[in-house]
């Protein structure tokens, strides 16, 4: 008994663990961007996908004694696999530099390729475990029900997914992390080996698990109905969406950390702990009344776009529990006799890497806002009202098919609605453009519409402004927004010594190319942005901004994410010896950390001219990114002023900017000086921040 709970808790601690490290590790390769999780989290689903289809196939297809042998066989491949690029890489499971991507245009492919290279094969083999235990624990022993070890696994996985944001990654480098689980991954090779072992004893059958024995024979072990296992997918599918779009909710706006991928992860594996461990914790009356609420809550979140960001974590956190509770309360009390236990799992997977397929692939294609939250979330209820329905009902056959076509009808109605709405409901509010690609949503706003003196287009990613541009002839070449000439942005522009005397100027973060309205001729802008639309629309497209058609700049846009492009840079062609480096590349209220370690600085300080200045963003309402820029101005022996700046109301945003600089008179002019807060005696607890290592939620304010 002990050997089937460790061997199961084991694997599954490890595939959860596998997961935020190894997208903790790719994320600065694709920008940093919310997109990089999802599609993390689809590679892991259809994986899990694959290692439950060969865990019914080898226990339904395959000689039992053949069975054992076969596992066995590709688990010391695995470990044969690993051996051979444990030295070459900073780790076995983690990919050396070369399999960066070389650009941005097919992003989710190259995350696929990079995960299979590095954790492909040992992610299937974990997969496969707790299916093949459990179906083996039931030839053991054929009078016990073999579902209460899948609540072992839940647990595993979910002691898996809070270890890492509480203690691995505030504790361990990235290359320790790396060594560390593979050590993990051979002594579950060695457990897996032993289960194949003891599998190839006994009385040689023909299959396994799935053919039912006597004490197994039961009228309700027959092969369950085409309905009852299609109602499975969906049931799963729906859970899944929902789990994946919360979280797009929730990273989009703060940033892509490990802690923030993990918690809605980890409420999704509580609903399995607790409903696989005692289907009570499931009441049906109870959820309805939950359902209600979290309705309410998610109305709320809507509405107020100014609401703590902390409350909205906590809505948003518990309607995904409520909705993940009913699908796979519901789900599990379809469950089938444990002769058909591979089966059930491998369906419920496929539902899973179904919701990921539909948030990642077809959602971006259907729709142009993020509506899968609230797709799943009418999904949710329309399988509750079902249910409420035909709870009563003697016939289980019909009920399935009952909720079968509810649930078809409802997915049809509801991404029929929204694709409508994408079509032609934008136009209502004010939405001139709106276009979804992989590193998120961008709308272009037109504000004041009927006021030719005022009338103006905001460019919007997520519920952040990026740059507004006035259509007047007198106001439409001027900086505004966090860009504006009382900014620390624009203090450092037109103070540098170098300004009016061919400027060489760094932009992280294109916008809508606003710091362009600060060039003069002669001067040199060079724009660095991941996303294509923003560059599409800072270049002209539909007419709504024009910085960089009016600027007497040379300018050129570098597409793709910015620290690899400077690297590269130093590599091929030196240091661009910009006087000035700006960075506003923190799409929405979210933080890119690959931007802010000490290598990051590194590059930075390698392209700035002896005489330049580092400008660095800090308008953040959710981060206090201060005490890392503190860090590595200590480090790097850097001047630093802090410059905030109010709103006026009209052109002028709130914003805060760091000044960062070899030169300390660079920043004492005037003009600068009597804005500044000075940073002499500010002192920080926060360690500096590296590749390796860094931890945003000391940061968080």
């Amino acid at each position: 008994m002990i050997y089937y709970i460790l061997s199961i808790f084991l694997s599954a601690f490890l595939l959860f663990q596998v997961q935020p490290m190894i997208a903790r590790y790719i994320l600065p390769w694709f920008g940093g961007t919310p997109g990089v999780w999802s599609t993390v989290e689809l590679f892991f689903q259809v994986f899990l996908t694959g290692g439950y289809t060969y865990a019914a196939w080898l226990v339904r297809r395959v000689p039992r004694k053949l069975q054992g042998r076969i596992h066995l066989a590709l688990l010391v491949a695995s470990l044969i696999a690993i051996a051979l690029v444990g030295f070459s890489w900073p780790s076995p499971v983690m990919p050396d530099a070369s399999w960066k991507p070389l650009n941005v245009d097919t992003p989710t492919f190259d995350i696929f390729k990079v995960l299979l290279a590095g954790v492909g094969i040992p992610y299937f083999l974990l997969s496969t475990n707790s299916p093949l235990v459990q179906a083996w624990f039931s030839r053991a022993l054929p009078g016990r029900s073999p579902y209460w070890l899948y609540a072992f696994s839940n647990i595993g996985s979910l002691l898996g997914l809070l270890a890492y944001p509480f203690w691995v990654e505030t504790t361990l480098t990235l290359k320790i992390q790396g060594w560390a689980w593979t050590g993990g991954y051979a002594l579950f090779a060695l457990l897996a080996g032993y289960g194949a072992i003891r599998s190839m004893r006994g009385a040689p059958g023909a299959h396994g698990a799935e053919q039912p024995n006597a004490a197994q024979a039961t009228p309700t072990s027959i092969k369950p109905s085409r309905y009852l296992q299609t109602l499975w997918i969906l049931l799963s599918a729906v859970a899944s969406t929902i789990f994946l779009a919360t979280t797009s909710q929730i990273t989009q706006e703060v940033a892509s950390i490990p802690f923030l991928w993990v918690l809605p992860l980890a409420i999704y594996l509580l609903s399995f702990v607790l409903i696989y461990a005692d289907e009570r914790w499931y009441n049906r009356r109870v959820f309805g009344v939950l359902l209600v609420v979290a309705s309410v809550g998610f109305a709320w979140a809507l509405a107020d776009t100014s609401a703590d960001f902390a409350q909205l974590v906590i809505v948003y956190c518990f309607l995904l529990f409520v909705c993940v509770m009913i699908c796979n309360g519901e789900t599990y009390r379809l469950r089938p006799e444990p002769a058909r236990l591979t089966r059930f799992y491998l369906m419920t997977s496929i539902g899973g890497a179904l919701g990921g397929v539909a948030v990642n692939l077809v959602a971006p294609f259907l729709f142009k806002g993020y509506w899968e939250l609230p797709i799943s979330f009418g999904l949710t209820w329309a399988l509750m009202l079902a249910v409420l329905m035909t709870r009563n009902s003697a016939n289980k056959a019909l009920r399935v098919r009952f909720i079968f076509q509810v649930l078809v009808g409802a997915t049809v109605l509801l991404v029929g609605a929204f694709s409508l709405y994408a079509l032609v409901g934008g136009k209502t509010n004010g939405v001139a453009f709106e276009e979804r690609n992989f590193y998120g949503v961008v709308r272009v706003k037109e504000a004041n519409a009927d006021d030719p003196v005022w009338r103006r287009y905001d460019m919007v990613s997520g519920i952040a402004v990026h740059g507004m541009q006035f259509t007047a002839p007198d106001k439409r070449r001027e900086p505004t927004a966090y860009f504006a000439r009382s900014s620390g942005i624009g203090l450092a522009m037109v103070n540098h010594p170098k300004y009016g005397h061919g400027m060489r100027v760094g932009v992280l973060g294109l916008g809508i190319g606003t710091l362009a309205a600060y060039a003069q001729p002669g001067d040199v802008y060079r724009m660095y942005e991941i996303n294509p639309i923003m560059v599409d629309l800072a270049q002209g497209e539909g007419g709504y901004f024009s910085f960089l058609a009016d600027t007497p700049a040379k300018v050129t846009n570098v597409l793709g994410d910015a620290r690899i492009s400077l690297e590269r840079e130093l590599v091929s062609s030196g240091s661009n010896q910009f006087d000035l480096l700006a960075m506003d590349a923190f799409g929405s209220d979210s933080v890119l950390v690959h931007l802010l370690t000490k290598e990051a600085f590194a590059i930075y300080l390698n392209h700035l001219a002896p005489d330049g200045i580092l400008a660095v963003s800090v308008s953040n309402r959710r981060i206090d990114l201060r005490p890392v820029l503190w860090q590595a101005a200590k480090y790097y022996n850097l001047k630093m002023v802090f410059i905030p700046t109010e709103s006026d109301g009209q052109m002028v945003f709130t914003s805060n900017w760091v000044l960062l600089a070899r030169d300390p008179t660079l920043l004492e002019v005037p003009a600068i000086a009597q804005r500044v807060i000075p940073m002499t005696n500010y002192t920080s607890m926060v360690p500096l921040w590296t590749d390796d290592f860094s931890n945003l939620l000391q940061i968080l304010r």
